[in-house]
């Protein structure tokens, strides 16, 4: 699905998304309450999502589109890299942002990584953000036990796994790390990302500095 308040940006997105076999545009919305709307309607696997429009903006809209459909992924469309509002918008549940002049190939390939259960940003990136824009994340208290809480159904190789991921490791930078094959680190991080009800990576480093344990 196509949000944008630009209806020529969203020509032009159709235009190179369905000349693709494998891609189909099912809707296109002017505005996050039409995008809300239609999400539920049509149940995208993508949604392409501008930030700036009318009624409602991207960041609401991308929150209300991933609470009440858990499989649609949101891909934030930003005119500046690493933004105030991309943030906002992998805050909201966004597996992703891109560039609104991205080239073809880079969007394509962004929109079947989010389809397939990746993100499309990495989690260093994240992490970046997190140091330019986390002062508008509720600040950690360390005398809570909130951390310890929702970690608990980790196993403890688990819980060592999910702070590398906080620190923006990879895949491989983790197998090597832990003496692991890549194929165990990836069961190990799709576990983590279920037990804690989490999209993709991203969204691990997000939670991790709102439980305090970033720069630990």
């Amino acid at each position: 699905m196509l949000v944008d308040d630009q209806a020529l940006l969203r020509v032009g997105f159709r235009m190179v998304l369905e000349a693709e076999d494998d891609l189909t545009v099912v809707a296109e919305a002017g505005n996050g309450a039409d995008a809300v709307v239609l999400a539920a309607r049509e149940h995208p696997d993508v949604v392409l999502m501008d930030v700036r429009m009318p009624r409602m903006d991207g960041i609401e809209a991308t929150g209300q589109i991933t609470t009440a459909n858990p499989d649609t992924r949101v891909i934030i469309l930003t005119t500046f890299d690493l933004d105030e509002y991309a943030f906002g918008g992998l805050r909201a549940g966004a597996s992703g942002f891109l560039l609104k002049d991205t080239e073809p190939g880079e969007l394509i390939a962004a929109i079947r990584s989010v389809a397939s259960g990746e993100a499309s940003v990495s989690p260093r990136v994240t992490q970046r953000m997190l140091e330019l824009f986390g002062s508008k994340l509720p600040a950690p208290n360390p005398e809570e036990t909130v951390a310890e809480t929702r970690l608990c159904v980790l196993t403890s190789r688990e819980h060592e796994v999910f702070r590398a991921i906080a620190e923006g490791l990879s895949n491989p930078e983790l197998a090597e790390r832990y003496s692991l094959s890549e194929s165990t680190v990836k069961t190990h991080v799709g576990r983590i990302l279920q037990k804690l009800g989490l999209r993709d990576r991203v969204q691990a480093v997000i939670l991790a500095y709102e439980l305090g344990l970033v720069g630990e």
